[in-house]
């Protein structure tokens, strides 16, 4: 039997209260969009390791789109599908001058239009730039393990998912839903092994070997 989400938030913001936010490092939200959307199959630590740089580099969204793309991809070489990202970056810097006055958009379908954004990253945008939370749930790999795990969710992609949990999550917790998951992931509850002793759902949890 699948326990309440609100007891199983509840739970989680009481471990993670400290978790409730991005750990991508920003200090603005054209940083904070240029971060989310390199942050596909990298980990955190992994794209502040390079943003810490490319930030000192880029400052506008003009500055990317005018980059030299060989350049670019010498500047994101530390990440994982670094040509792909530059190319969606230096794109997508050029829609957002081109259609947003170089401002970042704040609903979901303006996000869409760019280049390598998907719900994921447009959700991680909308909450954290803009504490919007009304289009719906980011939902990344920490997300799609726990969900299936604790029986919120049969499905396997990121978009079903999402729907499954917009059903079950009050909307009052959509923010910070997902940076609980991802929090559990990374402490208890990880792609490749479950530490279900610690974990603070252990008693809740249908997949639990407790």
């Amino acid at each position: 039997m699948v326990a309440s989400t609100e007891l199983i938030i509840g739970r989680l913001l009481d471990k993670y209260n400290d978790k409730l936010h991005t750990e991508l490092i920003h200090k603005n939200n054209t940083e904070l969009l240029v971060a989310v959307l390199l942050s596909p199959r990298c980990n955190d630590n992994q794209v502040n390791k390079v943003t810490k740089e490319l930030f000192k580099k880029y400052k506008t969204f003009d500055d990317y789109s005018s980059a030299n793309i060989k350049s670019l991809y010498k500047d994101l070489s530390g990440l994982n599908y670094y040509k792909t990202k530059a190319r969606h970056l230096k794109k997508a810097s050029g829609i957002l001058i081109e259609k947003f006055n170089g401002n970042v958009p704040r609903t979901m379908p303006e996000l869409l239009e760019l280049p390598g954004v998907g719900r994921k990253v447009a959700n991680v945008i909308l909450n954290e730039g803009f504490n919007i939370a009304k289009y719906g749930i980011a939902v990344d790999t920490h997300c799609i393990v726990v969900s299936q795990r604790l029986g919120l969710s049969k499905n396997k992609t990121a978009d079903k998912i999402e729907v499954d949990l917009k059903k079950k999550v009050p909307e009052r917790y959509w923010k910070v839903v997902s940076n609980l998951f991802i929090a559990l992931g990374r402490d208890t509850c990880t792609a490749r092994e479950k530490f279900c002793e610690r974990c603070v759902l252990k008693d809740l949890c249908p997949s639990s070997e407790i």
